[in-house]
């Protein structure tokens, strides 16, 4: 497990409120540099929306974030856009721009954060969508050509286009059949070693937990409830937890 001295962001004393829906209140979350981190909680415990938060998409009422050792909630519209650089996103399904290729989709942060030559974009962008396991022909192919398994790795090369140190993943293989699901697994799990990357996963697939996540974030009670590794979620005694880790769902997991 990762060193945690060494968190790559921080999380303190978060407060994510809508209107008087309070979603998060006092929530404290480390994720440390090189993990792979699975954040689960039940329904409206608000998973995506702290992956939101973190990445700027959703802004907080109270609390702070350090991603990279920055606080975000201080820096400059210039100086916030280069730690974006930083960090790559694979929303729910892809949330390719429909309107464009696979290879157009791919070369949009190319196009918006670098001065590169169109040739040497079209390259790069051949090479992630490699990379994510699609074959080159799918580079010329709209969203609606694709199945949803090669969205997700469409998107997932878009997400990795600029070299990103972080990946955030929402749900990455929800709608996938289990085959599918666990090669995207396997994908992400090789990627992560190959690039180095720190991964922070939103899901609810128990194979996945199992399969690529060196830690797991439990959101329950608007905060981090509890943060551990498998074998320690398994042990714990709150009873959305062991229901969650001891069910019928997971019991087929493990084998049991």
């Amino acid at each position: 497990m990762a060193d945690t001295s060494d968190a790559i962001i921080r999380v303190r004393g978060l407060r994510n409120q809508f209107g008087s829906q309070v979603i998060h209140d006092g929530l404290d979350l480390d994720v440390n540099r090189g993990e792979v981190l699975g954040v689960v909680g039940g329904s409206g415990t608000g998973k995506s929306v702290l992956l939101r938060t973190i990445v700027g998409l959703n802004r907080p009422a109270a609390g702070r974030i350090e991603v990279f050792g920055q606080d975000l909630t201080s820096l400059s519209e210039a100086e916030r856009e280069m730690l974006e650089e930083r960090w790559g996103v694979l929303f729910q399904d892809g949330a390719l721009f429909s309107s464009l290729s696979v290879a157009q989709n791919v070369e949009v942060p190319l196009r918006e954060h670098s001065n590169l030559p169109p040739d040497l974009i079209d390259e790069i962008a051949a090479l992630k969508i490699s990379m994510t396991g699609l074959p080159a022909e799918a580079g010329p192919k709209f969203p609606s050509e694709l199945s949803g398994g090669m969205r997700k790795r469409a998107g997932l090369a878009r997400a990795l286009a600029l070299d990103p140190e972080i990946l955030f993943l929402d749900e990455p293989t929800a709608g996938l059949d289990p085959i599918g699901a666990a090669a995207f697994d396997e994908l992400i799990k090789q990627l992560q070693q190959a690039l180095g990357l720190t991964v922070f996963m939103v899901t609810h697939d128990l194979d996945s937990l199992h399969a690529i996540c060196d830690r797991i974030a439990v959101l329950a009670e608007k905060r981090v409830m509890v943060i551990g590794t498998m074998e320690e979620m398994l042990q714990h005694s709150h009873p959305w937890i062991r229901e969650y880790f001891h069910g019928p769902r997971a019991r087929a997991v493990v084998g049991a």
